[in-house]
């Protein structure tokens, strides 16, 4: 089994549901990010879902896109941010890791050397928000490359998505589907939405992946209703940064409260 299919297994079996944080490789410093990785993981974190910063985010808003400004003033790369993933991998074995990447920093190496790193530094999921579901079904490299390497393609899946839509992802996906809880850019400022039930039902009705819940997430109840209302787990970026954010001159105070904000987080998904 992959390691996805490992954690959510364990999962089931203990009547839990994933908390996944998402948090850009770089921020604050590159030396500072394994740290900062580690916090999340020691705070309970079933997965990590990491950003390879890039100059223009389109599909974050502005709490990440000022954490990708401050990892590429830090000098951040994308061969030194494959250096970090692989320094926690060795650290934390079992432990699913998932990139967020967008495309041109994917073309930048070419689509077949980008997988091979991944593979190389223990990455097992990429998403590319910037990659439609189109291109992905049209160019047969995406999913020839990423299955090559033994990595997972995570695809979006927006609460607005028509039936035929919905069941192409549900083919396509690995991993876990990203299932957004509302249109717009990543963000705290704006709050999860709710229901989405009959999207998680006809996903796992078409042989989808586990479903997790993101854009909004950034309170403990948010986590249980996600939950509650069929997703497999949550996933929190922004208000987690923001946590990061209010302690750049402290790496101990951030690793603590990173840590304790993770760990109130995880707690919700125990049902």
């Amino acid at each position: 089994m992959s390691r996805y299919e490992k954690m959510f297994a364990g999962l089931k079996a203990k009547n839990e549901g994933a908390f996944v944080p998402f948090m850009t490789i770089g921020d604050p410093t590159v030396e500072d990010s394994v740290k900062v990785l580690s916090a999340l993981v020691d705070g309970g974190a079933d997965a990590l879902e990491l950003g390879i910063p890039f100059s223009d985010p389109g599909a974050d808003g502005p709490t990440i896109q000022e954490s990708d400004r401050r990892a590429l003033n830090s000098g951040a790369n994308t061969v030194n941010c494959f250096e970090v993933i692989k320094k926690i991998r060795e650290k934390y074995p079992e432990t699913p890791i998932g990139l967020l990447m967008y495309v041109n920093l994917v073309y930048a190496p070419g689509i077949d050397n980008f997988f091979r790193m991944c593979a190389e530094s223990g990455v097992d999921s990429v998403l590319i928000p910037d990659v439609p579901l189109q291109m992905i079904e049209a160019e047969p490299v995406w999913q020839a490359e990423a299955a090559k390497n033994g990595v997972d393609l995570v695809m979006l899946a927006p609460p607005n998505a028509n039936d035929e839509t919905l069941a192409s992802i549900a083919k396509n996906c690995s991993g876990y589907i990203y299932l957004l809880s509302r249109a717009g850019v990543t963000g705290a400022e704006k709050e999860a939405g709710m229901p989405i039930s009959h999207i998680v039902k006809f996903l796992k009705d078409h042989g989808a992946p586990p479903a997790l819940l993101g854009f909004g997430i950034s309170k403990p109840e948010q986590v249980r209703e996600a939950i509650a209302d069929g997703a497999d787990g949550a996933i929190c970026g922004s208000a987690l940064v923001k946590v990061l954010a209010k302690h750049l001159d402290d790496t101990d105070a951030m690793y603590e409260a990173l840590k304790q904000y993770v760990s109130e987080m995880k707690a919700a998904t125990r049902k």
